[in-house]
């Protein structure tokens, strides 16, 4: 899966879910990412935030990136 399938899925996703993964993610590089990619996902993230009526529940989201991995194997 691209990153750009992967941020459709993750704007289809509530706004609390939304920010749980940008904060997992945020924790998990912190002080690892370069100046632009902190603000290329700030940017990504206020997008998110601007349009929750693309968000869907985590639960299908996980679902289908567990098929599509599955199916890769």
């Amino acid at each position: 899966m691209s990153a750009a399938q992967v941020l459709a899925q993750l704007e289809r996703l509530p706004f609390e879910e939304q920010r749980e993964v940008f904060e997992l993610l945020r924790d998990k590089f912190d002080g690892e990412l370069m100046p632009e990619q902190a603000a290329e996902l700030d940017r990504r993230a206020e997008r998110a935030l601007a349009h929750p009526e693309r968000c869907r529940p985590l639960e299908d989201a996980i679902a289908d990136l567990e098929r599509r991995f599955h199916a890769r194997q």
